[in-house]
């Protein structure tokens, strides 16, 4: 069977390349493929405990099986981000953009009459990381997948807490300092839910949505660590998301 395998970050830089396809024998399963490039890329073996990986832009368990025409993405730690906006309706405004947050335009779109609430967290790109001073960041996202992961949160946000509308944005490709790299906004009829609602939307955007983050220096540039998804198991679900 033949599938496709996609790599992101630094894995993307170990193998000289972000996309490939693999013959892989019948019965095959997801920890095979990624033996497979192990033997041809020794390092990238090495990050066989801090990575995920996913099946058709779902998180998926190493055990699980392949088959012929799957897409296969080997994710790297979440630095957590392009294109048109994928998703904007009332409820919700779901976008990966290139140009600057426009974080006023964007709020003004989810409030109306009935909101007693509206909590905005905007994430800045700082001049420093670790002690060195920052030129500039770049992000780069497995989109399809990001923005699927971001229609869940943004669907639990409310669901869960109440939320009456909110809005998850992030940028990709080279920013500046100063810049908004991510806005979370929650509209509701108290401040509570909008509070509790925003906190949970970014805390669980950075830790599940793959978006990564290269820091550009005077002496060179490095991926920024960041955190491993949890197993498929834990990972935030809604049935109202397609």
């Amino acid at each position: 069977m033949r599938v496709r395998v996609l790599f992101f970050g630094q894995l993307k830089e170990i193998v000289g390349r972000s996309e490939d396809y693999a013959e892989m024998a019948d019965g095959a399963r997801l920890e095979d493929l990624f033996t497979s490039y192990g033997q041809r890329y020794p390092r990238l073996a090495g990050f066989r405990h801090s990575l995920v990986a996913s099946v058709n832009q779902t998180f998926a368990d190493w055990a699980s099986p392949l088959a012929t025409g799957d897409e296969v993405a080997f994710l790297p730690p979440v630095s957590g981000g392009a294109g048109t906006p994928a998703v904007a309706r009332a409820e919700a405004i779901i976008e990966l953009v290139r140009e600057r947050i426009q974080t006023a335009e964007l709020s003004a779109k989810l409030k109306v009459p009935e909101d007693g609430a509206i909590v905005i967290f905007e994430g800045i790109v700082r001049n420093e990381s670790s002690g060195r001073s920052t030129l500039y960041l770049e992000y780069e996202a497995y989109e399809a997948m990001a923005l699927k992961q971001m229609r869940v949160i943004a669907a639990v946000m409310r669901s869960r807490f109440g939320a009456d509308a909110v809005a998850l944005v992030h940028r990709l490709g080279r920013l500046e300092i100063g810049e908004t790299s991510v806005l979370i906004a929650v509209t509701s009829a108290h401040r509570r839910e909008a509070f509790e609602a925003c906190r949970y939307g970014i805390d669980t955007l950075k830790g599940t949505v793959p978006i990564w983050k290269k820091e550009y220096f005077e002496d060179g540039a490095v991926w920024a660590p960041g955190e491993v998804p949890p197993l498929p198991s834990n990972l935030p679900k809604t049935e109202s998301i397609k």
